[in-house]
């Protein structure tokens, strides 16, 4: 069995390689890191030239990336059944999803940035702010036509069933609603808490304290007058 650490911040993009890795029932072990000089020293920056989270230590050679992460991690192991081979019909399904997550994600992290690290209000921009939760909404549109379509049995993202493309979105889809919630995507709602009955999904959940989100949810923001 392979030796693999994982580098994750709670409530990360990181969390998708951890809930991966329970979902695939491999020992593994954390190496845990917060948002403050850890990820810029040369140590961590030989992992993850970027200085991000996620990096992934396995067979004596690293990575960096959650969609390559998740495509490398499916094909070395590939009896949890998470993955789909090329021969899958599900196949181009399961890469546009698992891909799509980036695009969730890259929503989550302007929000993140306009509420949580830029601390001085005159740095805050209600604009970026309204339109980013717009386009967070595109995407919940996207997922909710796909979990929409009337497709017997099908209650994931794929008609085989659950796999890495559930992992990738569901866990965007977690840190979305702290900025836009699910109250006008009602398919999208009902396969997200299937998700979170998953015990992979709640064993990859930060401890009491350990988020980086101080708040349920962080509505839009106007600025003073």
């Amino acid at each position: 069995m392979s030796d693999i650490v994982l580098h994750h911040c709670p409530q990360t993009r990181s969390m998708r390689s951890l809930w991966l890795l329970y979902e695939l029932e491999v020992p593994f072990q954390i190496a845990l890191h917060s948002f403050d000089q850890s990820l810029r020293d040369p140590a961590y920056l030989a992992l993850s030239p970027a200085g991000r989270v996620p990096a992934l230590e396995i067979d004596g050679e690293r990575m960096f990336e959650t969609g390559a992460i998740t495509e490398y991690l499916c094909e070395r192991f590939p009896e949890a059944g998470l993955g789909r081979d090329s021969g899958n019909p599900d196949r181009m399904a399961w890469l546009v999803w698992v891909h799509f997550a980036e695009t969730i994600s890259q929503h989550v992290a302007a929000l993140t940035q306009q509420h949580i690290m830029l601390r001085e209000d005159w740095m805050r921009s209600p604009t970026v702010m309204k339109l980013e939760v717009a386009r967070l909404s595109k995407c919940y549109d996207a997922i909710e036509a796909r979990l929409s379509t009337p497709i017997e049995n099908r209650d994931m993202l794929l008609t085989s069933g659950f796999s890495a493309a559930d992992i990738s979105v569901g866990q965007a889809v977690y840190l979305g609603q702290k900025f836009c919630t699910l109250d006008n995507h009602p398919s999208t709602a009902t396969w997200f808490a299937r998700l979170t009955e998953r015990e992979a999904f709640q064993a990859s959940l930060p401890g009491e304290g350990a988020g980086l989100y101080q708040q349920d949810f962080y509505p839009a923001w106007d600025a003073p007058k």
